[in-house]
């Protein structure tokens, strides 16, 4: 936050006549991340790497118009893992560069989604589904936590490699601010099924188990200096069990053009505003 005062104390420079005193100070701005930041499917697509399915109604692109970047270079991708910020990522249209090469010596502000990849989470989800309500099926919650909690004891091993992703991304921008953005809230308490076809207690596990990522992601982030941007609470009743016009993330069967599990572009918007008001954008 500190490296991002002097823009926005530069935006607000205004003298007694009104005008502006100086020209906002220009701010370099580069996104990484997977899908939760990319947007899938949500129109309109970035036509230079469709591999990626990157939307350019995506929260990144939200938040750069309200801080005014002067330069934005949003490399998020579907699909994307803790590896790909140092490794190539194959898409169905060719491989795409190491997220990292985006960076500069002169980077400003980063900001990151990642690590629900790296712990299948979609593929959890998509585990957990019953159309018929109990006891006509198996429920996920006690498949993954029988003998031990599968998912928590993945995410809790993550730490490690999300730190070492965080000092990758210093060592190529040592003077940028580093923001770490969460996952939302995308289920609400007890679930809504057979709306969302996943038994009650299955979806407070699935919930319960993004939470303790993000609790995982913003002691990393304290821990190497980055801020933490927690958008569960923002987007608590705009789970997929909200209403068409209030949701911001689609369920199974998606009532938007956007990915299934993943924001809307309603969402994205929500998201790419909240994220702004945290970095005192809503001052400029």
């Amino acid at each position: 936050m500190r490296r991002l005062l002097p823009v926005l104390l530069a935006a607000l420079s205004i003298t007694w006549t009104g005008t502006a005193a100086a020209e906002p100070a220009e701010l370099e701005y580069v996104a990484l991340g997977d899908s939760a930041a990319a947007g899938p499917l949500i129109p309109d697509h970035e036509l230079m790497h469709p591999g990626c399915m990157r939307s350019t109604r995506n929260w990144p692109s939200v938040l750069a118009a309200k801080l005014g970047a002067t330069a934005f270079r949003d490399v998020s991708c579907s699909g994307a893992t803790t590896d790909h910020l140092a490794t190539s990522q194959a898409t169905f249209t060719g491989p795409q560069p190491p997220q990292l090469d985006a960076l500069t010596p002169t980077t400003d502000l980063v900001t990151i989604t990642i690590g629900g990849n790296d712990i299948g989470l979609v593929r959890v989800a998509l585990g957990c589904i019953n159309v018929f309500p109990e006891p006509l099926g198996t429920s996920c919650k006690d498949r993954l936590t029988a003998g031990g909690d599968q998912i928590a004891a993945k995410i809790d091993a993550y730490a490690a490699e999300f730190a070492a992703g965080l000092d990758a991304i210093r060592a190529r921008a040592p003077r940028a601010e580093v923001v770490v953005v969460g996952y939302g809230t995308y289920i609400r308490p007890g679930g809504c099924h057979p709306k969302e076809p996943i038994w009650a207690r299955d979806a407070d596990y699935l919930q319960a188990s993004v939470h303790r990522l993000n609790t995982v992601l913003g002691k990393v982030s304290a821990d190497r200096g980055a801020t933490f941007v927690d958008i569960e609470p923002p987007s608590v009743g705009h789970d997929v069990c909200a209403p068409i016009t209030e949701k911001w993330f689609e369920g199974l069967v998606p009532t938007s053009v956007a990915a299934p599990l993943h924001p809307n572009a309603r969402g994205m918007a929500g998201i790419g505003s909240f994220i702004a008001g945290s970095l005192g954008a809503s001052r400029v």
